[in-house]
Parts: C-alpha cells; sequence; structure tokens
C-alpha cells in the first residue's frame, strides 16, 4: 500500500529533494523486509508432528536363559601318543634301508636289512650239532631198552645198567641244547632284518647303508611316532582346580556332558580351531612346587595326520556347565571398581543402570550370574546417544546385530547409494 501511495503524493505536490530521498529509502526498506520474509518462510523446515524430537535408537538384547559350558583357555603343546626307537639288535653291515622317509609304516614292516650270511651260517651250525645230539640220543636210549630185560635175568650187572640210562639222559639234554641253539640262531637271523615295533610315522634314517651297527650295543636307526590319536600336555593353576572342583561338589556347577571326561578344543597357531574335539584323560595327582600347576593330559584324533608332534596349541577346556544362565556381550557390561554394571530398558523405553554379577567370559560374552532376570532388555548399542540427552530420556529400543551379522544387509543400502544420487542429479 505504501509502494501505490508514494508516486501519488509525489504527482500532487512538488516535493522537497530531501522528502524524495527519504520517500526512496523507505520504499528500498519495505521491499528488503518484504523479500526477506517471503525467503524465510519457504526454507524453514517443517515442524516434526507432536513438536519434539524422536527417542534415539538404541541395540538391545533380550536376557535368555540356558545351559553355558564354562570354557577355560590353557597353553599346551602336542605329543606323539607312542614314540619307538627302531635299534639293530644284530651286529653287522647295514645293506639296505626298505622304507621311504616321513611315510607311515605297518607293525612288523621291514625297514632295514643287515648282513645276514654270519647268522645264517651260525643258525646251520646249531641244526647241525641238533641232528648230531639226536642221533647220540637214538642210539643210547636203543642201547638202555635192551639192557632192561637183561639186568632182570642177570645177564648184565647193575653197573652197565646204570650207565646206559645215564648215558641217555645226557644225550636227551644234548638234545634239548641243541633245540636251543638252532631257535637262538633262528632269532638272530631274524634280527638282521629289522622290523617296525608299532605302526605310526617314521623319520629319517639315522644311519646310511655300509654303516656298522650293533657292535657292542643296539645302534639306533630310525624313530616311529604314533600320531593317531596325538597327546596335548597343558597345566592348570591348582587354585582354579580346587575352586571348580569345590562348586561341582556343592551343586553349582554340572559337570560337561554328565561325565568324566570332559571336552576339550584346539586353537591351532593361526587362530583356527580343530575341527575334530577330544577328551580328557587324567589330571596329575601332584601340584608342581615351583609353578602351583597341575598337568592335564588329553587325547585328540588325528587321523589325517594335520597335528603334528611338539606343536604349540592353545586348548579350550569345558569342565563344567552353568545351568540356566544368562550370557551378555561383553560390550553391554561396564566394569568398575563398584563391580560390574549394565543398562536396562523398561517396557516404557526408559534406560537405568543396574549392578549385576558376572563369571567367567565365553566367545566374547559374560555369564551373568545375578542381578539379571529372563525377558528383560539389556542395552548394547548407543551409550553415546545417551550422554547427549537428559538423564531418563525415553529410548527407542531395536534389536542389536552383532557387527559380522550386520555387515551383510548394510551392503544393499551401499550399493544403492549411486543410484539414489544419480536420480536426485536429474531432478
Amino acid at each position: 500500500m505504501l509502494l501505490r501511495q508514494a508516486p501519488t503524493v509525489s504527482a500532487l505536490s512538488p516535493a522537497s529533494p530531501r522528502s524524495r530521498q527519504r520517500q526512496a529509502l523507505a520504499v528500498g526498506c519495505l521491499g528488503a523486509a518484504l523479500l526477506l520474509s517471503a525467503c524465510g518462510k519457504g526454507d524453514a523446515p517443517a515442524a516434526p508432528p507432536g513438536g519434539g524430537m524422536p527417542p534415539p535408537e538404541v541395540g538391545v538384547v533380550v536376557a535368555k536363559p540356558g545351559d553355558v559350558g564354562l570354557i577355560t583357555e590353557l597353553p599346551g603343546r602336542l605329543e606323539a601318543s607312542r614314540v619307538a626307537q627302531v635299534r639293530a639288535r644284530a651286529a653287522g653291515i647295514l645293506q639296505k634301508r626298505l622304507f621311504r622317509e616321513g611315510s607311515d609304516v605297518k607293525a612288523g614292516q621291514p625297514l632295514f636289512a643287515i648282513d645276514a650270511a654270519p647268522y645264517a651260517a651260525a643258525l646251520q651250525s646249531a641244526e647241525a650239532t641238533l641232528a648230531r645230539a639226536q642221533a647220540n640220543l637214538t642210539q643210547t636210549t636203543a642201547l638202555a631198552e635192551r639192557y632192561k630185560p637183561l639186568v632182570a635175568a642177570n645177564a648184565v650187572s647193575q653197573q652197565e645198567y646204570a650207565n646206559a640210562v645215564a648215558a641217555q639222559k645226557a644225550a636227551e639234554a644234548e638234545v634239548a641244547a641243541g633245540k636251543a641253539a638252532v631257535q637262538t640262531g633262528r632269532i638272530n637271523l631274524n634280527y638282521a632284518s629289522v622290523t617296525a615295533p608299532i605302526s605310526g610315522r617314521i623319520g629319517r634314517a639315522l644311519v646310511t647303508e655300509g654303516a656298522l651297527v650293533g657292535q657292542g650295543e643296539a645302534t639306533q636307526l630310525a624313530v616311529i611316532q604314533q600320531v593317531d590319536p596325538v597327546y596335548v600336555n597343558f597345566t592348570q593353576s591348582a587354585g582354579e582346580v580346587m575352586k571348580l572342583r569345590r562348586a561341582l561338589a556343592e551343586g553349582q556347577l554340572q559337570r560337561a556332558g554328565g561325565s568324566e571326561a570332559a571336552s576339550v578344543r584346539l586353537v591351532l597357531e593361526d587362530g583356527s580351531e580343530y575341527a575334530r574335539p577330544g577328551k580328557l584323560l587324567f589330571s596329575d595327582l601332584t601340584v608342581d612346587a615351583s609353578t602351583g600347576q597341575i598337568t592335564l593330559r588329553a587325547e585328540v584324533p588325528n587321523p589325517k595326520g594335520d597335528l603334528l608332534p611338539g606343536l604349540y596349541v592353545r586348548v579350550r577346556l569345558e569342565q563344567a556347565q552353568v545351568s540356566n544362565a544368562i550370557t551378555l556381550p561383553q560390550q553391554a557390561v561396564t566394569r568398575t571398581q563398584q563391580g560390574d554394571r549394565i543398562t536396562v530398558v523398561d517396557a516404557d523405553g526408559k534406560p537405568s543402570p543396574r549392578m549385576v554379577k558376572v563369571g567367567a567370559a565365553r566367545n566374547n560374552q559374560w555369564i551373568v550370574l545375578e542381578g539379571l532376570k529372563a525377558g528383560e532388555q539389556v542395552m548394547v548399542d548407543g551409550f553415546q546417544k545417551l550422554q547427549m540427552m537428559p538423564p531418563g530420556t525415553p529410548v527407542k529400543a531395536v534389536p542389536w546385530q552383532a557387527p559380522g551379522s550386520a555387515a551383510a544387509p548394510a551392503a544393499a543400502p551401499a550399493a544403492s547409494a549411486p543410484a539414489a544420487a544419480a536420480s536426485a542429479g536429474q531432478s
């Protein structure tokens, strides 16, 4: 309206130059105010319904009780279940090696051949001596049997008959000694062919062809190790063992699997877990005075020979189970000097801190022993959002997903981002 009145006034009566400047300035200020008002109305964001900000989203998990095994991870070392040293029990020159180094051999399989000619000759000599003794026994037996009726008729003296019987007994002893010599000769001849005492994997040969072995002592030729199954030796603190046994006796824990043999898993050097489980064989009855540790041994199947003796591994030992236990991700629990604290979200979305008691950890999760009930929602993610809000601010609870499981679904929106950007550019 002022814009229309300005030219009317100037048309009715002439104005001074100063008044015309004042009128022009007023018109310019009014136009600028109208322009700014129009721009402000176009750029102002629409207020959300209800007149307030939406509640922040936080990730929660629902407490679910169940049977949880208590896992203890300890360092261990693998050992062959059986180890046999192959030694030369016959003296002589080693002629042949009859196996491939590093291969699997069977019990009784020939491994080395020692020069057997001297032992074959000794066996033949023993057999000849036995034949002579048997011939002498036949002669003396016939003489004693012929003298027996004659002595009854007083045809021969009692002394002659006694001499004949004694000669027969001596011939029988010579035959027995000859048989023993023949058996010894055969044993020594068999020792010339060195065989595997057990089945397993044989290492490298410790001697070569042409070497003199078994001269004065049993020369070690090779080593055979049985690696299926394989043993793993490890140690555990005596205090932990006593605490575990006390909890089992009081009924606080249950023995894993309901049996005496605890389940054992191996973690290799690269962090991967060996596929086949093992079983605990025994716990040592004595405690090492220098370390306070108890030695334990477990047996693990190794049909493919992947586990090698001497390899260092991590042993995951499940000795007991907790009934009706609740597990929470470790990031949901804050450990302080006053105790362990979690944040519980009620049905109205109001978060509240709570002190709990946690036990051992398993698979990046704490086992909650006290302070939490089944069905309650525990906050896992979104703590930074609460720090920016006033205390008691309600939140929106959404199911929490582990980072590994949430990575796959997040890939779809990321892939569609270029398409959205392209459509925005076209519009």
